[in-house]
């Protein structure tokens, strides 16, 4: 096991699968000389070369619809998106073209698409959006969101052996702010699987990337004044494990969903209708959301950036209200 960040797993996840499988190479803007954005593919262009660590223009829509071209003559590529907010500019590639390829033909498009998303360094509207939601009803995709080292390195690792298109999601605030015991080498985490990170009987939290953080630090604080608060990361938000997610509310009755996507039409939704239908029975009090707010864009200001983020404090406020039913 090596103590990792978050931003490190990654990156030694691209290593082994670049290592072990020569079709896999990686497409992206300033990934190579530069080393990314974020400097997650720092070191790869030197390891690998420049047939592999491939520094592309300024365009998504090519990036990705490139990468749909060498997917389907038997490449693996890998995308960069510099902030997750640029891949409305491939969009359709995305949708309309490896999607749709895959769910109608039953064409194999291994593509992943890498995607630093989420608020917190005031990147203000255009660098701090929560886009996983546009792509959760889109046939043929499959959209993950891993919220420790382990788990980031575990699910590149098997998102780039899938025969899908991949959607992967980071928190950027995950990045450096974590570190973990990640295994050494080769290995994969299965897609399509929730975790329970922390064992509770009072009430269900339920959430994916940096939220799981935030939820875990608000059910520590809780547990402090006697409300145990199970902790699911959803780690899968498609396909979704629904059968966690049943279970554990079928055993705490009460359930509260947190996310930093916009309210209305986000995950917490669908979340929230499935439970009402399969598992209406078994609640004792209404499922609930905490969100991000309904506005057009995220602010610059840091102060007002501050405001509108979902934190513990918000998180915790919320339990109390659910515990009281």
């Amino acid at each position: 096991m090596a103590q990792l960040s978050y931003l490190e797993a990654i990156s030694d996840a691209l290593r082994v699968a670049m290592g072990e499988d020569e079709r896999v190479i990686l497409l992206g803007e300033d990934i190579g000389v530069h080393g990314g954005a974020f400097k997650v593919t720092d070191g790869l262009l030197a390891e690998f070369g420049a047939d592999r660590v491939i520094d592309t223009p300024i365009c998504e829509e090519a990036i990705v619809g490139g990468a749909v071209g060498a997917a389907i003559v038997g490449m693996r590529p890998v995308c960069e998106m510099q902030f997750a907010d640029f891949v409305a500019c491939a969009f359709d590639q995305i949708v309309n073209v490896a999607g749709k390829l895959h769910y109608r033909l039953g064409v194999a498009v291994p593509i992943v698409v890498r995607l630093p998303s989420g608020g917190g360094f005031s990147g203000g509207p255009y660098h701090s959006q929560n886009p996983e939601a546009w792509f959760l009803h889109s046939p043929g995709l499959k959209v993950l969101a891993p919220s420790s080292a382990e788990d980031a390195k575990g699910l590149l690792l098997a998102s780039i052996r899938d025969s899908s298109p991949v959607l992967f999601f980071e928190h950027k605030r995950l990045y450096r702010s974590i570190k973990g015991e990640v295994p050494e080498g080769d290995y994969t985490v299965p897609i399509g699987k929730a975790a329970i990170r922390r064992e509770g009987s009072d009430l269900t939290i339920i959430s994916y990337g940096f939220m799981v953080t935030v939820a875990l630090e608000a059910a520590e604080a809780m547990s402090k004044r006697g409300v145990e608060a199970e902790v699911i990361d959803l780690r899968t938000l498609s396909p979704l494990d629904k059968e966690t997610i049943l279970e554990s509310v079928r055993k705490t009755n009460k359930v509260l969903i947190v996310h930093e996507d916009k309210k209305t039409m986000g995950i917490g939704a669908e979340l929230a209708a499935i439970i009402t239908e399969e598992a209406f029975d078994h609640l004792d009090g209404p499922v609930m959301r905490v969100t991000g707010p309904d506005i057009p864009s995220m602010p610059f200001s840091p102060n007002l950036e501050k405001y509108f983020l979902v934190n513990p404090e918000k998180v915790v406020a919320a339990i109390e209200q659910l515990a009281a039913y």
